[in-house]
């Protein structure tokens, strides 16, 4: 396994959406950098955001935490957190523990992208 990074990209007319793409493992010791980006980017008004799961192999139920512990948050704002490209096993996880009743799952990253603009029409 490599390092463990986390890449953040905007998107939309005024880049108003956020992708947040982890490389590696989401485990005990990395969740804290996800959560710390998920907050820098709701901090400075970001409520749009897009978990891009590409490069993720391996969510663990403190990442699980993350991706949910700010819904309430965000929704209150106009906005969403919303998954994308999940590999099999990811996805097996997000299905098993029932994670689609509260998160939007899509499997292209220009799917979540325009699920936020069709919500702006």
């Amino acid at each position: 396994m490599g390092e463990f990074r986390i890449d953040i990209s905007y998107e939309g007319n005024n880049n108003e959406i956020v992708i947040i793409q982890p490389h590696g493992y989401i485990d005990a010791t990395t969740y804290t950098d996800v959560e710390k980006a998920m907050l820098n980017q709701i901090a400075q008004q970001y409520y749009k955001i897009i978990i891009n799961l590409a490069e993720c192999e391996y969510v663990n139920s403190s990442g699980w935490g993350v991706f949910i512990r700010e819904i309430k948050e965000i929704r209150k704002n106009n906005g969403d957190i919303v998954l994308v490209n999940m590999l099999p096993d990811v996805y097996m996880v997000y299905d098993t523990m029932e994670f689609s009743k509260i998160l939007k799952s899509f499997s292209s990253l220009q799917e979540g992208i325009s699920n936020f603009r069709n919500e702006e029409e």
